[in-house]
């Protein structure tokens, strides 16, 4: 059977948000939130593919029964590779105030398919700081090996350092644990890469329940900030879907090839949990800024890694 020439948008059946995207050995994965109701929010599935086009099922790669302090409500996943170990943050428990118990947790496997477990038996953050909602990381590692873990609900950004186990806080280099990275409109869902030297850091605008959904960025020469609102590059189109939103990207190894993979609400939806996982190609304009992404239905065409 041959492949679509087009992946399509959606990617997958199923309502999925807020999705993160990596390249794991010779594979794309997608890892998401499976978007229902609080009380049956409580597993993650992922989806790899060896194209771009033809995605396939890793179901729940990890539940609640791998995570005994989450009690409801874990999404947001953002999972790295470190010496030859999966390591997935993700949120959990929805915490209103530091007298509940909640907020990041982080599990680890062998494979990329799970089945994760926490080994810390509790949640790595699991407290307010700056104000900043313990929801939404998201993993990035710099060039040279330091990994950052960036979250943040309520309009509050923070970035940590972690510790060398990926599974420990570490201290910045002024000594300060939990550093505020808020840049102007931001809301949640943070999210960062780098190219050419610079980074690229993005956020979701806009109530997630909403037609308004977005996502703005900024560019910066540090992994601290300070990060300088520059635009909105992925929005409604009142032709395709409402609520565009939540994002992570897919950069081909070697290559200045970009992709960028987010959430929207189908046409005629309105219920906030109906969402599904889509792709657009990301271009760059000659002053390196994101140009606006298009939405599509058509999605992207197969592109195999290691093949230019």
């Amino acid at each position: 059977m041959n492949n679509p020439v087009q992946s399509g948008n959606p990617l997958f059946p199923g309502w999925y948000a807020d999705p993160e995207a990596r390249v794991f050995g010779s594979r794309y994965w997608i890892y998401p939130t499976y978007s229902a109701v609080y009380e049956e929010q409580t597993f993650f599935d992922a989806f790899y593919s060896d194209d771009l086009v033809t995605w396939h099922k890793a179901g729940r790669v990890l539940d609640s029964s791998g995570v005994p302090w989450a009690r409801r409500a874990v999404w947001a996943p953002s999972p790295i590779e470190h010496r030859g170990q999966y390591f997935l943050y993700f949120a959990a428990n929805d915490i209103q105030s530091d007298r509940e118990h909640g907020g990041i947790g982080v599990a680890v496997s062998d494979r990329p398919e799970g089945p994760f477990r926490d080994p810390l038996g509790r949640p790595l953050v699991d407290r307010f700081v700056h104000g900043a909602q313990p929801i939404d990381p998201h993993i990035f590692v710099d060039d040279d090996g330091t990994p950052y873990l960036y979250y943040g609900g309520w309009g509050h950004c923070n970035v940590v350092k972690l510790g060398a186990d990926l599974i420990s806080l570490a201290a910045h280099e002024d000594g300060e644990v939990f550093k505020e990275v808020t840049p102007e409109g931001y809301v949640e869902g943070p999210c960062m890469f780098k190219r050419g030297g610079l980074y690229y850091f993005s956020w979701s605008e806009g109530g997630w329940g909403g037609p308004d959904y977005s996502v703005a960025y900024a560019i910066a020469a540090s992994p601290l900030s300070p990060f300088e609102r520059i635009e909105k590059i992925l929005f409604q189109d009142p032709d395709v879907a409402t609520g565009a939103g939540h994002h992570g990207y897919l950069n081909i190894p070697g290559t200045d090839e970009w992709y960028i993979v987010y959430h929207r609400r189908p046409l005629g939806e309105t219920a906030a949990n109906h969402r599904v996982v889509c792709i657009e190609r990301m271009e760059f304009d000659e002053a390196g800024r994101i140009r606006p992404v298009r939405l599509t239905f058509e999605g992207v065409g197969p592109r195999r890694l290691g093949r230019l």
